[in-house]
C-alpha cells in the first residue's frame, strides 16, 4: 500500500490540506480534491483536461459533469474547452467563454457569464452579468439547460482573446 502525504494548498497558513496516496509506477495519481470535493486539475486547453476534471469529480457529481459536457457538445458544435481555476470552461472561438462549472460539497454550480441576458435568467447570483444554477443529484433539467446553453453561446462571452483555435472537443 502507498504512503499518505499531506499537501498544503496555495493559501499558505490556514490553507486547506488534502491527502493523496502515492501510487506505484504504473498507476496514475488521482487529482487532489480541494474544498467541497472540487478536483485540482492543472490549467490547460482542450478536451483532455476537461475529461480529467469530470472523471475526478466525486460520487454522483461525475455523472452530472458527463451529462453537462455531453449536452454542451451536442448543443454547441465546435465548442472550445479548457480548465481554468480548477473548473471546466466552454466557449466559442472569437466570442469568449460562455459557461463554466465547479464542484461543491452538495451541488455542481453552472455559471453563465452573460446570465442576466438569458431568458428566463438563472436565479442564482448577484454579479453584474453572471448568473448560475446549483445542480443537486437528480435535478438537472436538460431541456432548460440546453435552452440556456444555446442562448449563452450566441452572446459575446468572457475573455474572448483566450478562446483560440485548438481548444475544441477532440
Amino acid at each position: 500500500m502507498g504512503e499518505v502525504h499531506a499537501t498544503k494548498g496555495a493559501a499558505g497558513k490556514g490553507g486547506r490540506s488534502t491527502a493523496t496516496k502515492s501510487k506505484g509506477p504504473l498507476e496514475a495519481a488521482k487529482p487532489a480534491l480541494l474544498a467541497g470535493g472540487n478536483p485540482q486539475i492543472a490549467k490547460a486547453d482542450g478536451n483532455a483536461p476537461v475529461q480529467a476534471y469530470i472523471a475526478a469529480m466525486p460520487g454522483w457529481k461525475s455523472a452530472v459533469g458527463r451529462r453537462l459536457d455531453t449536452l454542451i457538445v451536442r448543443t454547441v458544435p465546435g465548442v472550445r474547452k479548457a480548465v481554468k481555476w480548477n473548473s471546466p470552461f466552454y466557449g466559442i472561438e472569437g466570442q469568449g467563454w460562455f459557461l463554466s462549472f465547479h464542484t461543491f460539497t452538495n451541488y455542481v454550480k453552472v455559471t453563465f457569464f452573460q446570465g442576466t441576458s438569458l431568458r428566463p435568467a438563472p436565479r442564482g447570483g448577484k454579479a453584474k452579468d453572471a448568473r448560475w444554477i446549483d445542480i443537486h443529484e437528480d435535478d438537472l433539467d436538460e431541456a432548460q439547460m440546453a435552452t440556456w446553453i444555446r442562448q449563452a453561446a450566441a452572446l459575446p462571452g468572457w475573455g474572448k482573446s483566450y478562446v483560440k483555435r485548438g481548444d475544441q472537443d477532440r
